[in-house]
Formats: C-alpha cells, sequence, structure tokens
C-alpha cells in the first residue's frame, strides 16, 4: 500500500469493475493475435495526477492519503479514450443535398463530377470565414469528446487553394491551443485538383510545394502531408511528388489510398515511410505483402464504407497476415457526416467480423500510433495522459459495440478533466 500525500492534484477512482487497456510504456502497437487481447484488473483502482496516469492495480494495494477526490466506480468499467487519426472536422458546411442524391442513386464519383464532393465543400468554405470554421469546428470537437474521444487528427484538404488551406490550418492551430484533445494537424492539399486547374494540374502541384509548403514550414501549421492517391485525384508519381516535398520541411506523409481502386499508392506510401495508409476498402496481394514489410500502419474507416454503401476493408485478412490495423471516423460532410468512435468499433465488429477486444485496441492503442503519439495516449500506462471513458454499468467490454447506436459511456476524463456534457 503506497501513501500520497505531496500538494500534486489527485483524484482516485476505486471499485473499478475492470481497468482494461493496460500496457507496458515501451508497446507503440498492436499487431495479428495480440490485438485480439485487451489486458485487464477486475476490482482495479486507478489515481491520476494532474494530467497524467499516476498508479493503478487491485483494490486490495489501493494506496491511501489525501486526494482531492476519491469517485467510486462500482460496477463500471474503464478504458482508454478513443484516439481518432483520421478526421476533416473542419469544414463550411454539410452536404446534405448530395445525401439526397445518392438514395436517387447517383455513385460518389458521379456527383464529383457534376461539381460535388470535394470541391463542393471547398466552395463553401471559401465564402466562410476563419472565425465562423472554428467557432463551428469547436462545437465538433466537444460532441466528439462527450463521445469518448481524446486525441484527433484533423486535415485540411476543404481549401484547394493557398488562402484556403492556410485559412484552415490556422483554424486548426487555433483548436489545439484551446481545446482539450491531443490534436494533430495534417496538409492535405492534394485532396482533389481544384476546378480552375483542370486543365493544367501541374500548376496546381507547383503551387502546393512552392507556395503553400514554405508558409506551413514558416508558422509550424501541420504535422503531417496526405495526398488522395487515387484514380482521377492523384496519380502515385505526383503523389511520390508531394509528399517528399513534405518530408523536406519536416512533415511525415500520410496517405488516402485504395478507396475505390488500387493503383500503387499503397506502395508510393511505404517508400515515403508513411506513417499510416488510410482507407483501403480494395486491395490486393502485392498491397499487403508490400505493408507486411514496413512500419506502415492500416486504417480502416468503416463508417465511410457504411455511409457510401462501399465495400468493408479486409480487417481480418489484414490482422491474419500478422499486421496491425488503426479504426478511425473519416468525419467529413461528404462521405462520414460522423465523427462517433463507438459507432465505428460498432461496424468493425458488425461487419469487418472482427472481435470486440480488436475493434477496441484499434480504437486505442493502434489509432494513437498512427497519430505519432503512442507514447503519451491510447493506454492505461502510468505516465501517460489521463484520457479515459467510464463506463455506465455494463457487463462486458462487448456490449460496447452490441449496442450500437446507445450512448454506453457514462463519463469521459481528458488531460485529468471531466468534460462537461452539457458543453
Amino acid at each position: 500500500m503506497q501513501i500520497f500525500t505531496d500538494n500534486m492534484s489527485k483524484i482516485l477512482f476505486t471499485n473499478i469493475k475492470q481497468l482494461n487497456g493496460i500496457l507496458p510504456k515501451d508497446t507503440q502497437l498492436l499487431k495479428g493475435k495480440e490485438l485480439q487481447t485487451i489486458h485487464s484488473i477486475s476490482n482495479a483502482y486507478l489515481l491520476i495526477e494532474d494530467d497524467k496516469i499516476a498508479e493503478f492495480g487491485k483494490m486490495s494495494d489501493c494506496p491511501t492519503g489525501t486526494f482531492e477526490q476519491t469517485i467510486d466506480l462500482k460496477g463500471q468499467m474503464i478504458l482508454p479514450a478513443w484516439c481518432d487519426s483520421h478526421t476533416h472536422l473542419v469544414f463550411a458546411s454539410p452536404r446534405e443535398e448530395e445525401f439526397v442524391d445518392r438514395i436517387k442513386g447517383l455513385s460518389y464519383e458521379e456527383i464529383a463530377k457534376k461539381g460535388g464532393g470535394i470541391l463542393n465543400s471547398a466552395k463553401k468554405l471559401e465564402n466562410t470565414s476563419e472565425e465562423q470554421l472554428f467557432n463551428d469546428a469547436l462545437v465538433r470537437l466537444y460532441e466528439i469528446a462527450r463521445l469518448g474521444t481524446g486525441a484527433v487528427e484533423i486535415k485540411s484538404g476543404y481549401g484547394l487553394s493557398l488562402e484556403g488551406e492556410l485559412k484552415m490550418l490556422r483554424v486548426i492551430k487555433r483548436l489545439k491551443k484551446v481545446s482539450p484533445l491531443i490534436i494533430k494537424a495534417t496538409f492535405l492539399g492534394a485532396h482533389a485538383i481544384p476546378a480552375k486547374y483542370k486543365d493544367n494540374r501541374e500548376d496546381y502541384i507547383n503551387l502546393i510545394i512552392n507556395e503553400i509548403l514554405p508558409i506551413i514550414k514558416k508558422e509550424n501549421l501541420a504535422d503531417y502531408i496526405d495526398v488522395f492517391c487515387e484514380t482521377n485525384y492523384f496519380t502515385p508519381k505526383e503523389t511520390d511528388r508531394i509528399l517528399k516535398a513534405g518530408a523536406e520541411i519536416g512533415l511525415q506523409p500520410k496517405i488516402h489510398v485504395n478507396q475505390f481502386t488500387s493503383i500503387g499508392g499503397i506502395q508510393t506510401g511505404i517508400e515515403n515511410k508513411a506513417l499510416s495508409v488510410d482507407h483501403l476498402e480494395i486491395m490486393t496481394e502485392d498491397d499487403i505483402k508490400n505493408l507486411k514489410s514496413s512500419n506502415t500502419i492500416p486504417t480502416l474507416l468503416p463508417s465511410c464504407s457504411f455511409f457510401l454503401s462501399l465495400p468493408y476493408a479486409p480487417a481480418k485478412k489484414l490482422i491474419d497476415n500478422g499486421l496491425p490495423i488503426a479504426l478511425a471516423t473519416d468525419f467529413n460532410p461528404g462521405s462520414t457526416p460522423s465523427g462517433n468512435m463507438n459507432f465505428v468499433i460498432s461496424l468493425a465488429c458488425i461487419k469487418m467480423k472482427i472481435l470486440p477486444e480488436t475493434a477496441i485496441n484499434a480504437g486505442t492503442i493502434n489509432g494513437a500510433y498512427a497519430m505519432g503519439i503512442s507514447d503519451i495516449a491510447g493506454s492505461i500506462t502510468k505516465g501517460k495522459k489521463a484520457n479515459f471513458i467510464i463506463t455506465k454499468p455494463i457487463k462486458s467490454l462487448a456490449l460496447l459495440p452490441y449496442f450500437f447506436g446507445h450512448n454506453q459511456i457514462d463519463k469521459v476524463y481528458i488531460n485529468g478533466t471531466l468534460i462537461n456534457p452539457n458543453q
């Protein structure tokens, strides 16, 4: 038994039915069969000091001393907060008209060809002030925080111009300063070719490399660089050029790839040491083979498949090949208007046929890896950020994905602070 008497702010959680997601400090991610196990302690305690996890263990070893709060969680569980490594959370307005078009039978590609899709969001963003973008995005951040997300990556990509992309990235930088969530910023200027450059795409690529990237470096506006490498968007050769230019100013690559076709984008991402390759609805044997010899994590976005009626990424096949996977929302106004990681976990189990334990690991420690933050988030580990979910009284973790559409979360702590459910 330990005694704590110093002046740090401490909160002690006792009688935790099950403390889940416990990992050693040096665990960066989980691969293959490792994903099927969640390490836990039954009848546990958890002590947090300020914004970090200080101690945890069995109630028989619960420390004594003076604590700012002692909270009895009889019948409730704790697990790490979600790490959502792929979102487009900053956008001007919804695209519900395209939702109706898809109901009428138009495909995502058909909508894009008539001026919808990414170009539609870019047009709306052009006419929206930075202040409005910031205020709207801040509301969305607190919405996903209440749903258990403690870390999020946010991409640009709806500006598609020097002014628009910088406006988005400056909004994300402001969000980093005021939000309790861990936020990573990704420059996705290569999201689509703007209409004004459709007959001269080389000029737009030059704009990205020669004009936008230098300002991003000067103002420290991004952590990563991303490209939509896909048929009718950017070729592997163009992707390689853009990723290399980003790497030269210190932006690690991430890449949208294999959403509709497999055109060599995964190989391009691996060659450029991409942290993650995201989407992967369409996969070949060579794609999987190449990923096995890399440190790049496949990130799967099942709610995008759900919303667009696309195939689901082959999660089980990737895992059976000994690979890691991360799960993320792809929160955006066109193909996934939801930032609910709980629904993503449910979809992964229901449609991808992976175990609840696998899905939870993919949305926590592996999501953290896909954001480059597994040293501070994604697990219950001494010294990591006190970012965690307290469930309602539930019988087992499997009830989280089983009750899809129902909120099984009682409280969320981020940086050791309770998220106000009314904020």
